[in-house]
């Protein structure tokens, strides 16, 4: 597929815990012999020295693990104990020159707490800090949040981006590097003249923001292909669909469908930002209505 698209393979492995897939260590060599770069999502549990050092010998490039709040609040979302075997494997991820990375989901239970989190990644010497929103997907049938504790409004939100931002600039000569995963942080620096918009461009042309319809696509176990696994969005699948034909098709083209956004179409940011489509999707059902955390005023 990538050959065929001019496009550089990158793997993201992900579960559950994908180490104890019966045939982790076996996809992982075929990556080896394809010398195609990866990085593992996934949780510490079975996390040794000895794993670790065999996880860099196949070329695992990052290893994230999700830190979702302070001892109680993370214990609670996860389960007991994983606060503290979490903070203890960063090293055992850093000594095998794995790159280590926290990723928080940002919710209404834990959004005060992002700002202290951040405290504790530089001080635990994680290479990689980021976050992302919580998103209501079908994939939420087992989980005891409710969601609509989980909202955040929009003026909320900015301002936490601002406090980020703050402790962002107090870090930045730290070993931490923080990644502005959520794309409403391109509004953020461009209300701070801090992103301009190039002179230049071509307006057709998508230059950043949301991957979905662009970089990326998910496949899960039983072969189906999303175009973005945090919402319902199932465009093929790979035991009976060519990758590349699907990500050429009309059902991939929905998700390249930037005119019928009801609110980006209409910002000088769409080609930019877009906000996130799936989180949009779980609150309305619908990947082209507005962000629900995006606070930019629209004529």
């Amino acid at each position: 597929m990538c050959n065929k698209l001019n496009r550089i393979p990158y793997f993201y492995i992900t579960g559950g815990d994908p180490i104890l897939h019966n045939n982790f260590w076996q996809l992982l060599e075929l990556l080896k012999i394809k010398s195609i770069d990866f990085s593992i999502m996934g949780n510490p549990f079975h996390l040794t020295d000895e794993v670790c050092k065999r996880l860099k010998e196949y070329g695992c490039e990052r290893y994230q693990l999700s830190i979702d709040g302070l001892q109680e609040t993370h214990d609670q979302i996860r389960k007991k104990g994983s606060f503290s075997t979490t903070l203890e494997k960063i090293d055992c991820i850093n000594k095998s020159g794995i790159r280590s990375v926290i990723m928080t989901t940002v919710s209404g239970t834990n959004i005060t707490q992002i700002p202290d989190i951040i405290d504790l990644a530089v001080s635990h010497q994680v290479k990689i800090f980021a976050f992302a929103r919580y998103c209501p997907t079908c994939f939420d049938t087992t989980s005891n949040i409710n969601s609509k504790e989980q909202h955040i409004d929009p003026a909320q939100y900015r301002q936490l981006l601002e406090k980020c931002w703050l402790r962002f600039e107090q870090y930045k000569d730290s070993d931490t590097r923080f990644n502005l995963k959520d794309h409403l942080w391109k509004l953020y620096l461009y209300e701070k003249g801090l992103f301009t918009i190039p002179d230049g461009l071509d307006e057709k042309i998508i230059y950043d923001g949301c991957n979905c319809g662009i970089s990326h696509l998910t496949i899960i176990p039983n072969g189906d292909i999303y175009a973005c696994r945090r919402m319902d969005s199932i465009v093929g699948n790979v035991f009976t669909d060519n990758l590349a034909d699907v990500f050429l098709s009309e059902k991939m083209d929905k998700y390249r469908s930037y005119e019928v956004f009801e609110k980006c179409s209409k910002c000088e940011l769409l080609r930019f930002c877009r906000g996130c489509p799936a989180v949009a999707y779980g609150y309305t059902q619908n990947p082209y209505s507005a962000d629900p955390q995006c606070w930019k005023a629209i004529a």
